[in-house]
């Protein structure tokens, strides 16, 4: 949310810097996020000044050229050359000094230099109104009509004052601080200071020439809505002082009668809005709801078609707006409008919040509405609409004020206890200092004891209805920094943390990826139902799905990542990135047995190509192997040595293996399967491995085991062995292990051969074998005894042939 920083001193006296009111504020929860300098002229007319025209005459090299003096209240007159046709003795002017950099209505900005112009010295410039970005006109020089010294900044003729816009992270319960007013009214607060709100005493109906039928059949879904008409209005551009207050808070100046309502939306927090009166059918205006699938033409030209939920600002024969969302395109405001219909309601924050979701539209005036205003802001924002549109477009109050209000909305009643108060902030805070900061925030107190008081919190605070919001307005404004720590507070009272920090053994596992050429993403957790639908026998439950989703799309919450991982790969693959290595953290939903379960995972997803392809090496496809190497990397740095596998589940995969620990599965990596990868449309093989993420840490332990490295070598020996297919690698490295336990250090295989002469359904490996005993080294003997077991373990229980 944007304010602006003049804005607000027409609420509240400030004398503190804008860096200062940023504090203030982030101290009282309305976290300042930035502060950005605003100018309406480019370069503020620094550098600019008010002069003197002391004496001119022609140059005598040049027709067109005078030789001027001009005094600028320094006490030495400049020297300039000017060659603007009006330029004479006596007049003011505007100057520009030796060092300013201007800013002209077109071109690029440029520096005043010292020059010598046709052999004369010229020390400045006499400015004409396009030269310093404050018009379009080049005929001449600006003449002034002012009274000012000579010297004075030409910001200060001109009023042109920087403002600052100043960038709140407005959280979504402050509602109430959704505008210059609810800002000033926390500084208020905390700088105890008076506030002074926009006058409205000048309000007066002049004639009801323009009388409307206000009917309200859902009040409640519109609780409270006013309106009022105005006539002989002119439509045109804004005046600067209301195009300067819009553009400092990042708004589009439009008109003159729209500008004023969004002026007035950000000023005090309720969203207005101008109907053209003509277009008013039968002098009706009736809010109600309309039959499903009615289609209605919004302001930018799209075709909607409603909901049956849809609360609508109709006329006598058909909708004109979507009630706190958005307006219609046959009843908006145009230069060619004369008089309006203008609006001022209270409408449900449940009711605006279902529709902006179900039309995918987010406003000035949703963005308010769907949070909760104040129900008894209407009146008064309408009068102060009304008075500032005939200031600004001319015309005549037409209506009386038409205010249907048939239920008030009272104010919030809450029991507050002194007891609790001291117990949750820490200290016992005065209670007239209690008191005054409560009704500084409008809250006021009653029935007060020794004991407590009743809060009446007035009900644009949507976020205070229990005691302890209450008592967080009190520490809030008091300051969280002005409650001290315990005497007593010692680090030895601090509970042990545990050992193993999740969070530092993913930042260690994203730095190890990232140095290995992955890239981290994070998704959506909403995804579609049909991702799901095609993999439903491998998911765990069932979906959790969304009440209100924002589109069929996402109506869903993920149950794998692997999906979200696909689509960035599309994404990606679209933009001709072909070679791409990512991984993600994030958390899958499922429901069982009525049950809502969420898990954390960590996946990997390779495709395309391991390098760049260059002069010096062709592109390689990426393979099983080369996920299942980063796979490794990330359990020994999570210091998982050993595990079981099994064959990954096909439902996900075209091929691959799930990794075991205690028969729990760790992680499975493989081929996705085409069918899933045909689902985004994605055209090229992918590699995923998919870990349980609170598993694998669960198996980290940050003890570190280890042993003396051994003073004796290590022995090789390899054999060449010929099984039948079925046989994994894996099985052969178990039984190697459970044969071996003392000498046998490491088994790998570095050959595969499969060919006629074996036999059909045979593959022979090569396997080295290494043997290393750390107490003594190895002779032949033991050796050759340790391969006769091994030898006899594969013929035995593999159906190995030893090939010598």
């Amino acid at each position: 949310m944007e304010i602006s920083y003049k804005w607000l001193t027409q609420f509240i006296e400030l004398s503190e810097l804008p860096d200062e009111v940023g504090k203030r504020l982030t101290a009282t929860g309305l976290e300042v996020e930035g502060i950005e300098k605003i100018e309406s002229v480019p370069g503020g007319l620094e550098g600019v000044v008010i002069g003197e025209v002391l004496t001119c005459e022609r140059h005598p090299d040049a027709d067109k050229l005078s030789l001027t003096t001009v005094d600028v209240g320094t006490g030495q007159p400049l020297h300039i050359v000017c060659g603007a046709p009006n330029v004479a003795a006596g007049q003011r002017v505007v100057v520009a000094l030796v060092g300013a950099t201007l800013h002209p209505s077109s071109g690029e900005p440029f520096v005043i230099k010292k020059a010598k112009i046709r052999g004369a010295a010229s020390e400045g410039m006499i400015c004409a109104e396009d030269e310093i970005g404050l018009g379009t006109s080049h005929a001449g020089i600006m003449v002034l009509t002012t009274d000012l010294p000579n010297g004075t900044p030409a910001a200060r003729y001109f009023n042109l004052e920087p403002d600052y816009r100043i960038t709140i992270g407005l959280t979504p319960n402050r509602a109430d601080a959704a505008s210059h007013l609810g800002v000033a009214r926390d500084l208020k607060a905390v700088l105890n200071r008076p506030l002074t709100w926009p006058s409205v005493d000048a309000f007066q109906v002049q004639n009801t020439n323009l009388s409307l039928d206000l009917r309200v059949e859902d009040t409640e879904a519109c609780p409270r809505y006013c309106g009022l008409t105005l006539s002989g209005l002119t439509v045109r551009e804004s005046p600067d002082w209301l195009k300067q207050r819009l553009l400092a808070i990042g708004l589009t100046p439009i008109n003159n009668v729209v500008d004023v309502t969004n002026y007035v939306n950000h000023e005090l927090g309720q969203p207005l809005h101008a109907f053209d009166a003509d277009q008013i059918q039968g002098n009706q205006v009736i809010v109600k709801t309309l039959p499903a699938d009615t289609t209605f033409v919004t302001l930018d030209g799209v075709e909607r078609k409603l909901s049956a939920t849809d609360l609508m600002i109709c006329h006598a024969e058909g909708p004109m707006c979507i009630a706190g969302v958005f307006g219609g395109q046959q009843s908006g405001v145009s230069e060619a409008t004369t008089s309006i219909f203008l609006e001022s309601a209270y409408f449900s924050p449940a009711s605006v919040r279902k529709t902006s979701q179900y039309h995918g539209l987010k406003t000035d005036a949703s963005f308010r509405f769907e949070r909760g205003t104040d129900p008894n802001m209407p009146p008064f924002a309408l009068k102060r609409a009304a008075l500032l549109i005939q200031e600004v477009a001319g015309g005549v109050i037409s209506s009386d004020i038409v205010d249907i209000y048939p239920q008030p909305i009272a104010d919030f009643t809450i029991p507050v206890r002194y007891l609790n108060v001291d117990r949750l902030i820490g200290i016992r805070i005065d209670r007239a200092e209690i008191h005054r900061i409560l009704e500084s925030l409008d809250i006021r107190i009653s029935e007060a004891t020794d004991e407590g008081f009743t809060a009446l919190v007035p009900p644009y605070r949507v976020d205070v209805t229990r005691e302890a919001d209450v008592i967080e307005e009190i520490l809030r404004i008091y300051g969280v920094d002005n409650v001290p720590l315990s005497a007593h507070l010692g680090a030895e009272s601090l509970s042990e943390f545990p050992e193993t920090d999740p969070d530092q053994l993913q930042f260690r596992i994203g730095q190890l990826l990232a140095t290995n050429g992955f890239y981290e993403t994070v998704t959506n957790s909403m995804t579609r139902p049909a991702y799901h639908e095609a993999i439903r026998n491998g998911l765990p439950g069932e979906d959790v799905v969304l009440l209100n989703p924002l589109s069929e799309d996402l109506s869903v919450m993920r149950q794998t990542l692997l999906f979200s991982a696909l689509e960035t790969m599309v994404y990606n693959l679209n933009r001709r990135q072909k070679d791409l290595r990512i991984f993600e953290f994030g958390k899958v939903y499922h429901k069982r047995e009525g049950k809502y379960i969420e898990n954390m995972r960590f996946s990997l997803t390779l495709t395309g190509n391991k390098e760049a392809e260059s002069w010096q090496q062709k592109g390689t496809a990426v393979t099983y192997h080369d996920l299942a190497a980063a796979v490794q990397r990330v359990l020994n740095t999570m210091r998982v040595r050993s595990y079981d596998t099994q064959p990954a589940d096909t439902t996900l995969f075209q091929y691959g293996l799930t990794y075991l620990v205690n028969k729990k599965p760790i992680v499975s990596l493989g081929l996705v399967n085409p069918k899933l990868t045909k689902l985004v449309d994605l055209k090229q093989p992918v590699f995923y491995a998919d870990f349980d993420w609170k598993a694998l840490v669960r198996q980290y332990s940050s003890k570190v085991v280890y042993e003396e490295v051994s003073r004796f070598p290590e022995v090789r020996r390899d054999l060449s062995l010929v099984l039948d297919k079925a046989v994994t690698f894996e099985q052969i490295n178990r039984l190697a292990n459970q044969t071996e336990r003392k000498l046998l250090r490491a088994v790998n295989v570095f050959d595969v051969y499969e060919g006629e002469n074996l036999g059909a359904g045979k593959r022979s490996y090569s396997v080295s074998f290494i043997l290393q005993d750390p107490a003594q080294t190895l002779n032949d003997t033991v050796i050759d005894k340790t391969m006769q077991r091994l030898m006899s373990a594969f013929e035995r229980d593999l159906g190995a042939v030893i090939r010598k």
